[in-house]
């Protein structure tokens, strides 16, 4: 999907989100994430070297998300876009925040919620920050014995079970860190996930990023 978080590449490197703690007891399950949230979150996109930062709203009861670009106007031709995952009906809508021209475009990967899968290989449990300004949390990922590096790494908090910061490795040489943050949990407004009425002529090619 987007999996779309800080570059965790090893489980047995230092995390550079703060100190370990020197015995972590593995943890006997993962915890329960919340199905519904908004918030903000900055995806990097490794073999790009490029940082997008977006306001999120995640409704995991009907696997949709949408995701709204941050507009930055001192980046020169470049477009900035609404995205309306709809799993369910597994399409995309990529809307241009200016224009409003829009785009409808067929899912082609399952729905991979925000949460840690049950089969997942716990691997640390520390605090980020400093003292008297720390939060806890735990480190999960898709390890398993027969393979050698992992292909997901996802870091939550170990109270509320938020989402940290998620990596993906889909091949050597691309992988995605994404982190969350200013979580809120609900969504407020519904009818962000609703498309617009320009989408009714949706074109079916996704648009450019990239316009002068």
């Amino acid at each position: 999907m987007h999996r779309l978080l800080f570059a965790f590449l090893s489980a047995a490197a230092t995390s550079v989100l703060g100190l370990p703690r020197l015995e972590a007891s593995p943890a006997t399950r993962p915890c329960i994430a919340p199905l519904q949230w908004e918030g903000r979150w900055v995806l990097y996109d490794h073999s790009t070297g490029r940082n997008s930062r977006a306001a999120v709203s995640y409704d995991g009861l009907n696997q949709r998300i949408r995701v709204l670009q941050q507009n930055k106007k001192h980046t020169p031709c470049q477009r900035f876009f609404e995205y309306i995952y709809l799993y369910q009906s597994m399409v995309m809508f990529q809307i241009d925040q200016k224009t409003k021209d829009c785009s409808k475009i067929a899912l082609t990967e399952a729905w991979d919620p925000f949460d840690i899968p049950d089969n997942s290989t716990f691997e640390d449990q520390y605090f980020i920050g400093g003292p008297g300004d720390n939060v806890e949390i735990q480190e999960w990922s898709d390890r398993k014995p027969a393979r050698q590096h992992e292909t997901w790494v996802g870091v939550y908090t170990l109270k509320d079970c938020y989402p940290v910061q998620e990596t993906y490795t889909r091949n050597s040489s691309v992988t995605t860190s994404t982190r969350f943050f200013n979580l809120q949990l609900g969504i407020s407004d519904p009818n962000v996930f609703t498309p617009p009425s320009t989408c009714q002529s949706a074109r079916p090619e996704r648009m450019s990023e990239v316009h002068c």
